[in-house]
């Protein structure tokens, strides 16, 4: 996979139309900037798009569903079948973020990047790569090939969610273990030492978290990823949902779609996109600092600011999600308020 020519075709931020957003901003009948982090959102999709008027009427949250070898080092409170149960469970749209996304006006597509158990589900997109990865614990967790399947996996998807007309996706994950691999990934990214970045995912008692940074650094120390390198610290600890989610950043890029980033698992899924195609960056926005402790430091790595601090953690998308609604509360501003010139008053000028 040539990640140079993805990156050489990913459009250029069109920055014309964000200062045409950010004029439209300013001339709206109230204190300038005054809406903050909701403007500079509206002007970074105006960028990514290449348009100034923005909409979002379409939007979908794609859910990957995946499992993980490592599960079998006592890592997390559950079994890989929970993976099973919670994606046949979003196909029925009775899962958290289908609660969720309803209210939100979003559509919810599921999709099997590498379960062990494969459903035969219409309502589940079919992008199985394997029957989950190998154990991080005693090797790498999938091959380059296995790795760049999933990534191609991943931006199909966002190419085909835009030939169907969304104009924003949000990413989300179901994935028994995928809090251990993304420590993982997030320790070698960031520099930082397993303990720093590794949370208690679904709840682990401390035995358990103990447990779970011990197979992180001993995944690390075994497989020893070069944090030079995006696709090797991804093939050696990371999973199917990672590498596709890695993909849909940089599928939302080359089509022009904004890709809300949700928790730690989508932020390193981020952060790997945006060390395989730096200018994928330019179409990501940031919606929650996840309560994993990785979740603040991914974002800044990424340069990004998020608008939500919930201590959210459920994954699913669910953050992502959260964010949606904030974006309508200011697109309803932005295109239906009064400007200066409209109510015959002096429009505010920067002091």
């Amino acid at each position: 996979m040539d990640f140079l020519q993805l990156n050489n075709s990913i459009p250029c931020r069109d920055e014309g139309a964000a200062q045409r957003a950010k004029a439209r901003w300013d001339s709206i009948a109230k204190p300038l900037g005054s809406l903050g982090l909701l403007e500079t959102a509206i002007i970074n999709i105006a960028g990514i798009t290449g348009s100034p008027d923005v909409h979002l009427d379409r939007r979908a949250v794609l859910v990957l569903c995946a499992d993980n070898g490592v599960v079998c080092e006592g890592i997390s409170q559950t079994g890989s079948e929970v993976t099973k149960a919670v994606a046949e469970n979003l196909t029925r749209k009775q899962t958290s973020v289908c609660h969720m996304a309803k209210a939100a006006r979003t559509e919810v597509i599921p999709v099997d990047m590498g379960m062990n158990s494969r459903l035969s589900n219409p309502l589940l997109l079919d992008r199985h790569i394997a029957d989950g990865t190998q154990n991080i614990a005693v090797g790498p967790a999938m091959t380059r090939e296995q790795a760049e399947k999933a990534i191609m996996a991943g931006i199909e998807l966002a190419r085909d969610c835009a030939k169907q007309g969304y104009q924003i996706l949000c990413t989300g994950e179901m994935g028994i273990g995928n809090t251990t691999t993304s420590s993982a990934i997030a320790s070698v990214m960031l520099g930082k030492p397993a303990r720093a970045v590794t949370g208690r995912g679904s709840g682990l008692s401390d035995e358990a978290l103990e447990r779970k940074i011990r197979v992180i650094e001993k995944a690390i120390a075994v497989n020893k990823p070069d944090p030079e390198d995006a696709m090797d610290v991804l093939m050696k600890l990371g999973g199917f949902d990672i590498a596709g989610m890695t993909g849909i950043f940089i599928g939302g890029a080359l089509c022009r779609i904004p890709v809300v980033i949700d928790g730690i698992i989508s932020s390193v899924s981020a952060l790997l996109a945006s060390r395989l195609c730096p200018a994928s960056r330019g179409a990501m926005l940031a919606s929650h600092i996840s309560g994993e402790p990785a979740g603040l430091m991914l974002l800044e790595a990424l340069g990004l600011k998020p608008l939500i601090t919930a201590e959210m953690r459920l994954g699913e998308g669910t953050g992502a999600v959260a964010l949606l609604p904030l974006l309508d509360l200011a697109l309803a501003v932005y295109h239906g308020s009064s400007s200066f010139e409209d109510i015959g008053i002096e429009a505010y000028k920067p002091q």
